[in-house]
């Protein structure tokens, strides 16, 4: 797949464009979005990202097998964003950002996103090129994470982890909300509010989340070109997809085993690659395993495709299944708080 120098700065040119009409035609002026305005808009950019894909196929010299890796890329990368969402509405929920202000910070926490994993296709892109044991290295970190993913709790509430605590001990912060201000005067001294503590918060999360997801891509394809749109189209359009699935989002309570299999089976994949290509000389004596089976892209899309549906179905049958208990026992319902649904998962 020849991508030229041109193609890249058109393709970046108009993400760039993309993200800053959203800011000046919807994020600039604070408020809250209707479920119509955020359901057109998810669809758009859905839409949008399925033609692409389409497209790829029917460009001579790039092709369907191209296609095929970008849609399963795509695929990950919107299940591993809405694993993000939802570390991002506990962050809002800790920092009990208002409502009307959110959008802001959902769009400055999606370009920090975008930057961060652009770097890190970059790092990936020249490892890759020059170290084919770097596929070694990416299949241990996949399955180290699906195991962390699957088992580990983790932080519960990011707002106050031991990374924010650090963080406040050396900013001066306000206790008020001053509009969508990062920072307020008070008696001659400036105090930092509580909206810049969410940004940094965001962007640390950002910067977790791009350990997951660009091994998690490159297990798929080592094209850096689809890296790069399928994560910027699973971006695209995901500050709206917040407001539109709201509660449903909090429903997702499988959703962290669902991605545990996906990391731990292109873990795998990549593993396999790697003995494919093996230049190791401790392992089978620098030589390529040719006889070990390589996955093919069409089985890893339909695996994907199959576990964000399997993943998704359960998590809604089980939390169908525990209200009607909670009706059959004459108990109140009550949907579970987002720290509860975290550490649920």
């Amino acid at each position: 797949m020849e991508i030229t120098p041109l193609v890249w700065g058109i393709t970046i040119a108009v993400t760039i464009a993309f993200f800053v009409y959203e800011f000046f035609a919807h994020v600039r002026k604070p408020h809250e979005p209707s479920i119509g305005e955020s359901a057109r808009w998810s669809a758009l950019y859905i839409g949008l990202a399925l033609i692409f894909g389409v497209v790829i196929g029917l460009i001579p010299g790039w092709g369907w097998v191209y296609s095929g890796e970008y849609f399963a890329g795509y695929l990950t990368e919107k299940a591993l964003s809405i694993d993000n969402l939802f570390v991002f509405l506990i962050v809002m929920t800790g920092f009990a950002v208002p409502k009307k202000y959110q959008q802001k910070v959902l769009m400055i926490g999606i370009v920090i996103a975008l930057i961060m994993r652009g770097a890190f296709i970059a790092v990936g892109a020249a490892l890759i090129e020059n170290f084919s044991w770097i596929f070694y290295v990416f299949g241990a970190l996949l399955l180290f994470l699906a195991y962390r993913q699957a088992f580990a709790h983790g932080e519960s509430d990011p707002a106050n982890g031991k990374f924010m605590q650090f963080v406040r001990r050396i900013l001066p912060v306000s206790d008020e909300y001053n509009g969508d201000k990062l920072t307020v005067k008070k008696a001659g001294k400036r105090f930092v509010t509580p909206m810049l503590l969410v940004i940094i918060a965001i962007g640390f999360v950002d910067l977790i989340f791009a350990v997951d997801s660009i091994p998690a891509i490159y297990g798929l394809t080592n094209e850096a070109y689809i890296v790069f749109t399928a994560n910027a189209f699973a971006l695209m359009g995901l500050r709206q997809l917040y407001f539109l699935i709201g509660g449903l989002l909090e429903r997702l309570v499988y959703l962290a085993q669902g991605l545990a299999v996906i990391l731990a089976f292109i873990g795998v994949k990549l593993v396999l690659h790697a003995m494919h290509v093996n230049e190791l000389p401790f392992i089978n004596g620098g030589e390529p395993m040719l006889w070990v089976p390589e996955i093919p892209i069409w089985f890893s899309l339909l695996f994907i495709a199959a576990t964000i549906v399997v993943a998704t179905v359960a998590s809604l049958a089980k939390t169908r299944r525990d209200r009607d208990r909670e009706l059959d026992a004459g108990a109140p319902t009550s949907t579970p708080s987002p720290a509860e649904t975290k550490e649920h998962r």
